[in-house]
């Protein structure tokens, strides 16, 4: 079946949601989480949601809630409004002269293609193409105060069943954390995640001893060359993250030598238009990939589980159970792991119930256009 889809409606709602453990980068630490939710209506009353997860501060992209929020109200809804499209994928053709704001186009994006998926009567997934039941999630800790305090989060992170665990590292916080979670995991699926924190100075080569799967976005996010040198001096694959916002970037990366595995992030990429184009691209050209969080609330969760069961999604991905960050999530049921394994939703859309309630409980700032 295939209909003109006419938004007539969009709804903007920044929510607050603390977080169960307090998280720490090579940048900041976190304590609650602000998102954007965006829902997009039709002509016929169906509502499609999506995320806008970018961070608060200009840390890890430029972007920051603010931002979003004023970009997404000034040019992306009002381009969605009032025209017709018959594929989610034409959508981001309507604020095409708009550059750069990847996590503000991402949340309209995600909403399209909920809103598109639910009025066709499918999944999420299954729109996308998606050929897995389940996914393997991996979790990712963030800097804790001692190594102590970290290898008793890799304990209870395990013991929940997660067979992947990546650390968050930065200089002075790298080598010993490693040396002692794998000492005491020596067959753990584990990597590391610098952030773009570190120089060519830093020592970074005396990671290769420990057998990572991967050392994720080491260097700043333009500086492609630097981690082709560091591929070529290390066997440890190099995953990029910042580095890559387009199919162009990755490209790019792909002929310099830059990276051996990608992180794809819905919300970094501009929505899952793009992302699904970035995972077809790196199958063309042999990069295995998984998708990245950013602690997204269940909305954007339950959407990395749908883009992750594609084919290329080879590795562990950023899409373990709401619970590890969130006392109570904003969709039922919540996003649930077992033994490290997502089932991904056969329900129609989203496949899960967005909890209006909650949602209006944690709201500091609405609009409607």
């Amino acid at each position: 079946m295939s209909t003109e889809v006419k938004i007539t409606a969009a709804r903007m709602h920044r929510v607050r949601m603390p977080l169960v453990h307090e998280f720490q980068t090579s940048s900041h630490r976190k304590k609650f989480l602000d998102h954007i939710l965006v829902e997009l209506e039709d002509a016929c009353g169906a509502v499609g949601w999506g995320e806008i997860a970018s961070p608060s501060d200009p840390y890890y992209a430029p972007e920051t809630v603010e931002t979003c929020w004023n970009i997404a109200e000034r040019y992306l809804l009002p381009a969605v409004i009032g025209q017709g499209w018959d594929r989610p994928e034409q959508v981001s053709q309507l604020w095409a002269k708009v550059r750069g704001n990847q996590f503000a186009k991402a949340g309209v994006d995600v909403a399209a293609w909920v809103l598109w998926s639910t009025i066709q009567g499918v999944s999420l997934a299954d729109a996308l193409g998606g050929t897995r039941t389940e996914v393997t999630a991996g979790v990712s800790l963030g800097i804790e105060p001692t190594i102590d305090d970290l290898l008793a989060e890799v304990e209870r992170q395990t013991a929940a069943g997660y067979p992947r665990v990546k650390l968050k590292i930065a200089p002075g916080w790298d080598v010993e954390p490693v040396r002692a979670v794998r000492s005491a995991y020596p067959d753990l699926d584990l990597h590391v995640d610098a952030n773009g924190i570190y120089t060519e100075d830093d020592a970074l080569r005396a990671l290769d001893e420990f057998g990572l799967t991967m050392i994720e976005q080491p260097f700043a996010p333009r500086d492609l060359l630097a981690h082709a040198r560091l591929q070529q001096a290390i066997s440890t694959p190099i995953c990029l993250d910042e580095s890559i916002e387009t199919v162009a970037d990755l490209d790019t990366a792909v002929s310099l030598g830059a990276l051996e595995v990608l992180n794809i992030k819905v919300s970094r990429m501009g929505g899952l238009t793009a992302a699904r184009a970035a995972h077809d691209r790196a199958q063309q050209v042999g990069i295995p990939v998984w998708c990245g969080g950013m602690h997204e609330f269940g909305i954007g969760r339950a959407v990395n589980v749908a883009v992750s069961s594609l084919p290329g999604f080879t590795l562990p991905s950023d899409v373990s159970a709401s619970e590890k960050y969130y006392a109570r999530d904003i969709v039922e049921p919540a996003v649930v792991a077992v033994e490290g394994v997502v089932q991904v939703p056969e329900a129609t859309g989203l496949g899960h119930k967005v909890d209006i309630e909650l949602i209006a409980a944690n709201t500091v700032a609405t609009l409607s256009l």
